[in-house]
């Protein structure tokens, strides 16, 4: 089934002319924003994020956009909720800001997933890593090892992960947890859940914390967490210290060597300190798996780490 078949009627609606592109084989992203005072398309479609030169529409046309496809998703956003975080159909990611979070007028980001997910042979077939790498991560995978997939925005670290898990054996049940739901698993035994905001009246919210007291409780052999970005750090380390091997999550970060000073900023949100953390992090995480994007726009498998004490402060050294 093609992205734009899987959407929901309003979605459909919402994103209006801008439907078709989202069935372009190699579509990455959609950007739409408010410059200079009118709506301006960017696509990433090829390794790059290119302008759409003749597209033009009116602020209130974006704003409207925003509005409708958050809406679809069964959120709400307006002025005194300026951003919000959606998914629609098979993975489509939408997230949208309003003024006056964005100063020049509404933002939309669209992140589109590939068309059909990744298997793990899939992944190493287009030179995602070398033979040793390899070996590793079938190792680390199979012997139950907890991953932590970090990279920069559109490294693949979702892709990469979904991959991975595909070599988890088939009677073993894996839970995901995300925000915003974008993992897609070619694994017969798997459950995702998905965390959601209050509602205007303020209740009805499902955090990460709650779906994963939920997650323990449905039997799982494996928990994964998707992208860390807070306090979420906590609800992970939670999660691969309960005793439930070969878990995962991701975290953004540009380079394998600052993963520990990502930890530690995300860990103070969480009321960790450094000497706190480093313990945490070296008994839950095992194998770091750090990706980048290159210069073609292809992911690829940059360095794998592993967690180490240096003195009561956490570091990283490369596994080769």
């Amino acid at each position: 089934m093609s992205r734009a078949a899987a959407l929901s009627v309003d979605a459909k609606r919402a994103f209006g002319a801008l439907l078709p592109m989202l069935d372009w084989p190699e579509l990455r992203d959609l950007l739409v924003q408010v410059s200079n005072g009118e709506g301006r398309l960017w696509v990433d479609h090829g390794g790059s994020m290119l302008p759409v030169p003749d597209w033009r529409v009116s602020p209130d046309t974006v704003r409207a956009l925003a509005v409708n496809l958050i809406a679809a998703g069964g959120r709400h956003i307006d002025e005194l909720h300026p951003c919000a975080d959606v998914r629609l159909g098979d993975g489509i990611r939408v997230h949208a800001v309003l003024p006056p979070a964005s100063v020049a007028g509404a933002a939309v980001s669209v992140r589109v997933p590939r068309a059909a997910p990744l298997d793990f042979v899939g992944l190493v077939s287009g030179g995602f890593c070398t033979s040793r790498q390899l070996e590793l991560l079938v190792a680390a995978v199979t012997g139950r090892k907890n991953l932590l997939v970090t990279g920069s925005t559109g490294s693949g670290k979702t892709t990469a992960l979904a991959a991975l898990l595909s070599l988890v054996p088939h009677h073993e049940r894996i839970i995901t947890i995300e925000d915003v739901a974008e993992l897609r698993l070619l694994h017969p035994h798997w459950v995702g859940l998905e965390s959601r905001q209050a509602n205007s009246e303020g209740v009805g919210e499902l955090s990460l914390d709650r779906l994963l007291r939920e997650a323990l409780r449905m039997r799982p052999d494996r928990i994964v967490l998707g992208e860390c970005r807070g306090a979420e750090l906590m609800t992970l380390l939670t999660a691969l210290n309960t005793g439930h091997d070969g878990g995962a999550g991701t975290l953004h970060a540009s380079s394998l060597v600052d993963v520990p000073a990502r930890l530690e900023a995300l860990g103070a949100l969480g009321g960790l300190d450094t000497r706190a953390l480093a313990r945490q992090v070296s008994a839950a995480l095992h194998l770091v798996v750090h990706l980048e994007r290159d210069a073609a726009g292809r992911h690829r498998l940059a360095s794998l780490g592993r967690f180490r004490l240096a003195g009561e402060v956490l570091g990283v050294e490369e596994v080769t």
